[in-house]
């Protein structure tokens, strides 16, 4: 079998709290007539756009002729290939994770068997999954108490909300610190939240990597009683040092991950002691077969994986496969509660989520595909279908 074209598109389109809904496709083409879908990141609200897309195209060459069932070799021969345009970062390893999800898919397909059983076989069919909640039209404790309880009637074992724009007492838009007006109003958002829904359901923070140092040892502290499932990226990424102070502080669960790519990235936080829990989000971090990796290295390092997830049915349910193969897996994230549009964008077994879990396909492959109607319908910023 031999790839024959690679076709891309965006599909999508903003919505208010969704994380990020516009996501680039594309689909690999074989001398046999099986077709692999995959999808990756567009780089988030106010940067998605035809950057990841541009970037799939330009390793065309690189993938035409090449048997899809080689997959690591294709991953590493592009990786390499791009190694001095950052290959290791935006927009080529979001490129790179469509095109591995997109091989894995054919192989699946050509096997007649689902993604998950190239991995090992599976722990689970059902991925546990938990809610990102917003509050709604009034930032209170009482209105996160309230979105909380919606989502655990929805089935929902587990949610997170984020706590790092609330706007109360922000004295500079610019700085990190955050004052005492702003650090009361935000535990007590967090404990309006523990009141409502009690210890019996889970609870995560989100801070997005938004505060300093001395205030995120602060608030990790100040939140000690109320046994989050953990507090999420409390200060920025890009300093693995900063987060193991962090670490080191305090006795909340520190989780972080969403934007750390490969297995490279997650070695250094390992190394360095920084995390207690992982979320590499799977639609950009390498793909499936990199996904794999991460979650083989955190298990060597007893750190559980809970992936950041704001992707559609399809590329969630790529990480349904790794996650159903991996050990350690803890969570999934479910972003897209407020979407209207978010299942009938693709073709699979639904309802997609049920009871706040969801199953893991048995179809070949990845086992979901594009809605081609409603994906056309969707189409970002006028681009064009794959044909």
């Amino acid at each position: 079998m031999k790839i024959t074209d690679v076709q891309a598109c965006v599909i999508g389109r903003q919505e208010p709290d969704s994380g990020g809904s516009v996501w680039t496709f594309l689909r690999l083409y074989t001398d046999e007539g099986i077709v692999g879908t995959g999808e990756c990141n567009s780089g988030g609200p106010g940067f998605s756009g035809f950057a990841t897309k541009q970037a799939i195209l330009a390793m065309r060459e690189l993938l035409i002729g090449e048997d899809p069932f080689n997959i690591n070799m294709i991953y590493e021969k592009l990786r390499r290939a791009g190694r001095y345009g950052g290959s290791s970062n935006a927009p080529l390893i979001f490129a790179l994770t469509g095109i591995d999800n997109a091989l894995h898919d054919i192989v699946g397909k050509a096997l007649g068997v689902p993604v998950y059983k190239l991995l090992g076989g599976k722990f689970r069919s059902d991925i546990r999954l938990y809610a990102d909640c917003h509050f709604g039209e009034e930032d209170s404790p009482a209105s996160f108490g309230d979105k909380a309880l919606e989502a655990v009637a929805e089935g929902f074992g587990a949610v997170k909300f984020d706590v790092d724009y609330t706007g109360h007492g922000k004295l500079d838009a610019w700085n990190w610190t955050v004052g005492a007006r702003e650090m009361t109003h935000i535990v007590g958002l967090v404990e309006g939240v523990r009141q409502a829904i009690g210890f019996e359901v889970d609870l995560a923070i989100d801070c997005h990597g938004h505060f300093d140092l001395p205030s995120a040892i602060t608030l990790a502290r100040a939140l000690e009683p109320l046994r989050l499932l953990w507090l999420e990226e409390p200060v920025p990424a890009e300093n693995v040092d900063a987060l193991a102070q962090v670490r080191a502080s305090t006795s909340t669960v520190i989780c972080t991950g969403e934007n750390q790519y490969t297995r490279y990235d997650f070695l250094e936080l390992f190394s360095k002691g920084a995390c207690d829990v992982i979320m590499p989000d799977l639609a950009k971090a390498g793909g499936i077969a990199e996904g794999m990796r991460i979650a083989d290295l955190a298990d060597a390092h007893y750190i559980p994986i809970a992936p950041h997830n704001v992707s559609s049915p399809l590329g969630m349910m790529a990480a349904c496969h790794v996650m159903a193969a991996a050990p350690n897996f803890l969570l999934l994230e479910f972003h897209a509660r407020d979407i209207s549009w978010w299942s009938e964008l693709c073709d699979g077994d639904k309802p997609f989520v049920r009871d706040g879990v969801m199953t893991v396909s048995e179809a070949p492959g990845i086992g979901v595909e594009l809605n081609d109607r409603v994906a056309r319908s969707l189409l970002w910023n006028g681009d064009t279908y794959f044909d």
